[in-house]
């Protein structure tokens, strides 16, 4: 035993007292690092049951039968929208260098951006892309005489989400590019200590990536409330929300794909926005964040939790209710033809590099005055503003 407490021999002699005591600080302060904060959990030995038991041949693994199914064929919703977005920077006086970077849309399966307009006093202003694929509008003035101002105009066609005709076998391997990305530690996202421990408990006996992901969703819908008073989307600290196990989409999707991620299940956050029934309307309030997660040999499959706990604060409503029922079906596997993806990612390093330091996700046009960031969120120094209407 590396240490006796009371009979340790060095060099033939009994330990000193002063040795003792200095040994016992160690261990007392070993002890207090491993239970302090998001401490760490064990290891689990049970992640790759189902492969183990299936033999290193077995190429996939049976799905439990999942209350979310649906076979329906049904045409998926389409809404086509214009949307414009605003920015200015009223701190400029006496600043030599001003730049505004603001997430750009990407055309995939399920929108279509086109008739892209980009106007502004800027200096100069291209498009980029960054390390997470998200495309970037950067706009940028050298000593600005007039208020820096930028607009971006864009149309979509945007289709609802239903990815719900689950197979009843998922493939065991992971692709390598998935399992590095999205099973890894991002920021606040953490994938290891209470998160895992944690995580290892709701999935149980859990054979399959997708059934994990539902046991997850289901806890995190059961579990958790949404909180209008905080700020933005939030901050996504997840070690503080499995205390308060309260916030807005960004907090509540945050701590999906941590626990996702720590019991082996690929997830990622999607920042984006939402347009609205009405013909025309501001909604730069509506920034919105939804999560994914990876079934292998099926693809990504949306989830919004969030919604849900939404839907239930704002109608005062239990989770037995008719309609709760009805959201929490449609969330896992969905998402509505009303909302734009904006981009994906946390830790952000921007295209060009930003000064400031990384960003904790890029939903929001950020800006930077001489290399100091501006508060995007308080509409003071730095303003901007979200419109659409239908088309």
């Amino acid at each position: 035993m590396w240490w006796q407490p009371t009979s340790w021999v060095m060099k033939g002699e009994r330990m000193s007292g002063k040795v003792r005591v200095l040994g016992i600080l160690l261990v007392v302060l070993i002890i207090g690092l491993l239970v302090a904060g998001c401490s760490k959990a064990p290891e689990s030995t049970a992640d790759n049951e189902a492969t183990r038991k299936m033999g290193n041949t077995a190429k996939t693994v049976t799905v439990d039968t999942s209350k979310y199914f649906s076979s329906s064929q049904e045409a998926l919703k389409e809404k086509k929208s214009e949307i414009n977005i605003t920015a200015s920077v009223e701190s400029f006086t006496d600043a030599k260098n001003v730049r505004v970077w603001v997430p750009y849309p990407k055309s995939y399966d399920f929108q279509a951006i086109t008739d892209v307009r980009v106007d502004g006093n800027y200096t100069k202003q291209d498009i980029y892309k960054d390390e997470e694929g998200n495309k970037i509008l950067y706009a940028e003035w050298q000593s600005p005489k007039a208020k820096p101002s930028l607009s971006f105009t864009f149309k979509i066609a945007r289709k609802e989400i239903k990815r719900k005709d689950f197979p009843s076998e998922e493939a065991v391997s992971i692709p390598a590019d998935i399992k590095e990305k999205y099973l890894a530690p991002t920021g606040l996202v953490v994938t290891d200590g209470e998160p895992r421990k944690l995580a290892l408990q709701i999935t149980e006996g859990k054979t399959s990536v997708f059934s994990k992901a539902e046991a997850i969703y289901d806890y995190v819908v059961e579990n958790y409330q949404r909180d209008d008073n905080v700020k933005g989307c939030g901050k996504g600290d997840v070690c503080e929300l499995l205390a308060t196990k309260q916030g807005k989409c960004a907090d509540i999707h945050s701590v999906f794909v941590s626990l996702a991620r720590s019991a082996g299940v690929p997830a990622r956050e999607v920042f984006g926005t939402r347009t609205k029934t009405e013909p025309e309307a501001d909604i730069t309030g509506a920034y919105h964040c939804h999560a994914e997660f990876y079934m292998p040999g099926y693809g990504w499959i949306p989830v919004d939790p969030s919604d849900v706990l939404k839907k239930t604060l704002k109608e005062n409503l239990s989770l037995d209710d008719p309609k709760i029922k009805e959201a929490r079906n449609y969330f896992f596997g969905a998402q509505n033809e009303t909302y734009v993806s904006l981009s994906s990612g946390r830790e952000v390093t921007l295209n060009p590099a930003q000064n400031a330091g990384k960003l904790n996700y890029f939903m929001y046009p950020y800006c930077e005055v001489d290399g100091k960031a501006l508060d995007y969120l308080a509409q003071e120094d730095f303003k901007y503003t979200v419109t659409y209407k239908g088309l």
